[in-house]
């Protein structure tokens, strides 16, 4: 059985930082190209970061390059996104997601809240 669990959410004010975890089991991490999306409120999900299979290529959207870093652990099935200079914008709930070929699993998500 496949599991996401992020963690690291949590309320920051405009211009913290947070660092989000994604722990993954049941699946041969190594293979799966990750994701960072997010979703808020009255608004459709967004992918915010990629990263390859080995972590020897990201891409970001445009909303939080420079501000973001997507990362990954193969050796410990972990993915992570710090999160820098955030923004009131930037609040909604964030998941983890793997990708490969046809297979396609989701966490359950954890609330980022930036606010004064």
């Amino acid at each position: 059985q496949v599991q996401l669990v992020e963690s690291g959410g949590g309320l920051v004010q405009p211009g913290g930082s947070l660092r989000l975890t994604c722990a993954a089991s049941g699946l041969t991490f190594s293979r799966y190209t990750m994701s960072w999306y997010r979703q808020a409120p009255g608004k459709e999900r967004e992918v915010v970061a990629r990263i390859t299979t080995t972590g020897g290529s990201t891409e970001y959207a445009d909303s939080v390059k420079g501000r973001f870093t997507i990362s990954r652990d193969n050796s410990k099935n972990m993915m992570y996104l710090q999160m820098n200079s955030l923004k009131p914008e930037d609040t909604a709930v964030y998941y983890c997601n793997a990708f490969r070929f046809r297979y396609d699993y989701w966490g359950q998500g954890t609330q980022v809240t930036v606010s004064s």
